[in-house]
């Protein structure tokens, strides 16, 4: 069995995402062990809340260089909601810049919208060569809870991400998948039987 290591680092929705890779087909720990995540077949990076916080909880476990080192050697990172965020090179909060791991380039900032945060289901238009999106019908929604996003999607297909995008008033960033490294904005394990498909692609390419 597929072996999964949802790094509990002080933030994220821990339990929800070990249920849904469980049930995906994983067997998977919620561990802070860093020997632990670097030696799983996949890694999740969860988040919830403020960029700075997660990147600060990262920090201060010391998990930013095995994320890093597992990407660079191609062993398979999934970065979800807030996870995702932090992959980039930086969040920017009320004014206040954070630095991110710098795994993907680009920024996140707050949605260009009239409401925010940007909750509940919503459709992603993904690219036809997905691994992540493989077999999932188009019109498939994923639940979302955010008010930043990263982008610009630009910056991301020209150093050679697959970019799935979503609309909320603006177009923003809601998966990426480069090399190793895969992110999705919105939760996978939220979204019911579609976000539970695209778990599986997941584990498929670990």
């Amino acid at each position: 069995m597929t072996r999964v290591v949802v790094l509990d680092y002080g933030s994220g929705n821990l339990r929800s995402a070990e249920r849904a890779l469980a049930r995906a087909g994983a067997d998977v720990t919620v561990t802070a062990d860093l020997d632990a995540a670097a030696r799983a077949d996949g890694l999740v990076v969860p988040g919830v809340g403020a960029f700075a916080a997660c990147m600060a909880g990262i920090e201060a476990l010391g998990a930013g260089p095995v994320i890093a080192e597992r990407v660079a050697s191609g062993r398979p990172v999934l970065g979800i909601c807030v996870g995702m965020q932090v992959l980039f090179e930086h969040g920017e909060e009320h004014g206040v810049v954070t630095k991110g791991l710098g795994l993907l380039p680009g920024g996140v900032t707050r949605l260009a919208a009239r409401r925010v945060p940007h909750m509940g289901w919503n459709t992603v238009d993904a690219p036809a060569d997905s691994r992540l999106f493989a077999g999932i019908d188009p019109g498939s929604r994923f639940y979302f809870v955010h008010s930043y996003a990263a982008g610009p999607v630009g910056g991301l297909t020209d150093a050679g991400a697959l970019v799935a995008t979503a609309t909320h008033d603006s177009t923003f960033v809601a998966a990426a998948e480069r090399g190793a490294l895969s992110a999705a904005q919105f939760h996978p394990e939220k979204s019911g039987d579609t976000g539970a498909a695209l778990l599986r692609n997941w584990l498929s390419t670990l």
